[in-house]
């Protein structure tokens, strides 16, 4: 074999494993991505009963309900159309009326969302209280934070 053959094969060899090691990894990770739906979009879908999906907008303006200590009733909405949400559990601290929540579950057959998770939302300027009080106390708080 001449040297000009052996670089050529050396290049076709590794241009054959970059692709296929770049299928492998794409071939893996399309079932672990999760997407979230907007109301919208879930009404316009053909959603089975069952099936585990996110969805994802803003929690209705009174439209929240305290069942018990644990249930909880409230709307998905983004300000198009909204979902009826009935939760069991512990909601997140930031989660409210007005904010941005995706929920994870399934419908049932009464057209109500059964969420199983519910992750609270929150802009880039969100501040835990306690680093907003030590840098109130230390001086460094800026007023332009709310």
């Amino acid at each position: 074999m001449s040297l000009r053959f052996q670089r050529l094969l050396l290049i076709i060899l590794t241009l054959i494993i970059i692709l296929s090691a770049v299928l492998l990894i794409l071939y893996n990770t399309r079932e672990n991505i999760s997407y979230f739906y907007t109301p919208s979009e879930i009404i316009k879908s053909d959603i089975t009963i069952n099936k585990l999906v996110r969805i994802g907008g803003f929690v209705e303006n009174d439209s929240f309900n305290k069942i018990s200590s644990s249930s909880f009733n409230f709307r998905i909405t983004d300000q198009k159309a909204s979902i009826l949400v009935s939760y069991n559990g512990i909601l997140p601290d930031l989660f409210r009326e007005g904010q941005g929540a995706v929920i994870e579950g399934s419908f049932d057959n009464n057209d109500v969302f059964n969420a199983t998770n519910v992750f609270a939302k929150h802009d880039e300027n969100y501040m835990p209280a306690s680093i907003k009080e030590s840098l109130k106390d230390t001086g460094y708080w800026n007023k332009k934070y709310k």
